[in-house]
Order: C-alpha cells, then sequence, then structure tokens
C-alpha cells in the first residue's frame, strides 16, 4: 500500500485530495491544525478507519513538524502533498501590512522546506519519493499581468524557488519535486467566482501526480498538466 502524507486536509482541496486517495485504496496521513472540529475529515476517516490516520499539525508551527516526525519516523511516505496555506486578504499596495507578510512566508514558503528536512529519510525509503507543494499561477513572475496580493505571490515565487532548489538537491536521492497550481478553485480562498470545483482540481492534480518522473522534477504544472513558467 503506498502512503501519501498532506497537509492542510480539514476544508477545500486538502480535504478532496485525502477523499480521493483514501478512495483509491492509499494509506493517508492527513493533517491539520485540529482534527477534533474536522468534521468532514472525521467522517472521511470513519468511512476508511484502517487506512486514513489524522494528525494535527499546525505548518507554521516547526516544533510540531519535528513532533509528527519524530512520531512517523517508521513510516514510508511515497507522497508529500504540501497543500497547508494561507492568503491575505488585503490585495492592495496601500492595504499591504508586513504581519501578513511574515505569516504568508511562514506558511505557503518556510513549511515546504521543513516538511522536505524533517521527512527526507520517510521519503527517501519509499518507492514513489515524491514531493509536491500546492503553489499558484500567482506565484509565476513571467505571467504576473495584473498586480495586487503582494505577500500572497511573493510567498508563492519563494516556494517555487525552494522547490527548484529541492529538486537540485534531492536528485541524486531519487526524490522528485514540483510545484502544482490547482486552477482558481471555488474554495474560501478562491471564492465562489473561481472557475473550477474542487473535485475536479484535484482530479486533475492526482493525474499530474500521478505521472510525475525525475524529467519533470524541478517544474511547474497547472493542474491540467500544462506548464507553468517560474
Amino acid at each position: 500500500m503506498s502512503t501519501v502524507l498532506i497537509t492542510g486536509t480539514s476544508r477545500g482541496i486538502g480535504l478532496e485530495l485525502a477523499t480521493q486517495y483514501a478512495a483509491d485504496g492509499w494509506c493517508v496521513l492527513a493533517t491539520c491544525r485540529n482534527p477534533k472540529t474536522a468534521k468532514v475529515l472525521q467522517k472521511v476517516q470513519r468511512q476508511y478507519p484502517d487506512t486514513v490516520y489524522l494528525h494535527a499539525l499546525d505548518v507554521g508551527d516547526h516544533e510540531q513538524i519535528e513532533r509528527l516526525g519524530t512520531f512517523l519516523r517508521e513510516e514510508s511516505v511515497d507522497i508529500l502533498i504540501n497543500n497547508a496555506g494561507w492568503g491575505e486578504k488585503c490585495a492592495t499596495l496601500a492595504d499591504v501590512t508586513y504581519e501578513s507578510w511574515e505569516k504568508s512566508m511562514r506558511i505557503n514558503a518556510y513549511a515546504t522546506l521543513k516538511m522536505a528536512q524533517v521527512f527526507l529519510e520517510q521519503l527517501a525509503r519509499s518507492r514513489k519519493k515524491t514531493i509536491v507543494t500546492i503553489s499558484s499561477q500567482m506565484g509565476s513572475i513571467a505571467q504576473n499581468y495584473s498586480g495586487t496580493r503582494y505577500a500572497y505571490r511573493a510567498s508563492k515565487a519563494t516556494v517555487n524557488m525552494i522547490v527548484k532548489t529541492l529538486s537540485v538537491d534531492l536528485s541524486p536521492k531519487g526524490i522528485v519535486v514540483t510545484s502544482l497550481h490547482p486552477g482558481w478553485v471555488k474554495t474560501d480562498l478562491g471564492g465562489s467566482r473561481a472557475l473550477i470545483s474542487v473535485q475536479e482540481s484535484v482530479s486533475g492534480l492526482r493525474q499530474v501526480i500521478g505521472r510525475l518522473t525525475q524529467a519533470e522534477s524541478g517544474r511547474f504544472f497547472a493542474y491540467d498538466g500544462t506548464e507553468i513558467p517560474w
């Protein structure tokens, strides 16, 4: 049985990732800040009690990541999906606050690097050896045509650089590392005007993840398989 470790599974894309992987027979290590209040995630766990395991994790807290790594030290993690994210509501130059900037960086960028550090051995001993980070097209410097969302854009551009650098450093271990854009999804962050459903996004993401090889490591793809320039 293959194992996937997913952050931010209490709702939205993370919840759907956990649900779809569980339905396909994977062992799912599902993390979120407070599993006790994640009612829908609890329902998924009850449906798959032998293969879905819930773990409390705030990815902004490095000590919590380290404790979870110690707890799961004997696991083999085929796929690590860094999904947990945060976006500020203040979008314009006049609205920028540096408290939100720091939070964006800590959750959207630093957590990816810390997760790779802590779970490196669990990934290296697995069969699939894959790290994917749910980034955003808004982190593409080449495709920034609309401006605004300074902190969010900067944090996603930062995590893209982390992904690219990890892909180089972890290549000798055979670990594939990529960034993925989920599309404009109807979630709390994406809003009701978004273009695609969570189910459509996650189905596409899983297809992309399922065919990743070393040739795709260090690259940036959308949920439909289209490559995005850095």
